[in-house]
């Protein structure tokens, strides 16, 4: 039987363990930090002097003092010191700082990064996949007439797109 869980290395309690509640309570602490994840910041090297119980950080790729060798990891004070969360692919966390979420992916974090299929809002796609280009309309000669055909057809094809992508009503 393994010490810990796979995933977020949460201490297991070992048949006949005694102080069985300090595995139970360290584990606790674990899911404290990982579960809902929130920071004050990303990138952060040097640990705060005097950090608020429960105050969480995202590590650097050097972190110094008592944060070394916990690069990337996520770093929480709590009432028995550091604890120190290491991130897994697909993790992601509240940057309280610049209020957007920040994903640990291919082996760092990325901030402010969305992917996915299509953007949806009450129901309705806001933003799918791309449409193809639209050619610009032809130049007009000099003395020519306007080619009022062309310029409607090319505003109808920009017209589309745009209700395609939900960004204009049907």
């Amino acid at each position: 039987m393994s010490d810990t869980t796979s995933r977020l290395s949460l201490p297991l309690v070992q048949p006949g363990q005694a102080q069985k509640e300090s595995t139970h309570n360290e584990a606790l602490a674990i899911l404290d930090i990982a579960v809902q994840a929130s920071v004050l910041a990303v990138g952060t090297t040097v640990p705060p002097a005097d950090p608020d119980l429960g105050a969480a950080w995202i590590l650097g790729a050097a972190p110094t003092g008592d944060w070394a060798g916990h690069a990337f990891a996520l770093a929480a004070w709590t009432a028995g010191g550091w604890r120190f969360v290491v991130p897994r692919e697909g993790m992601m966390v509240w940057h309280g700082g610049d209020r957007h979420i920040v994903r640990f992916s291919a082996g760092t974090w990325a901030s402010g990064v969305m992917s996915g299929t299509n953007v949806t809002i009450g129901g309705q796609i806001v933003v799918g996949a791309r449409r193809p280009a639209i050619a610009n309309p032809p130049a007009l000669l000099a003395g020519a007439t306007p080619a009022d055909s062309d310029a409607r057809s090319a505003i109808v094809a920009i017209l589309d797109a745009l209700r395609g992508h939900g960004m204009i009503s049907a």
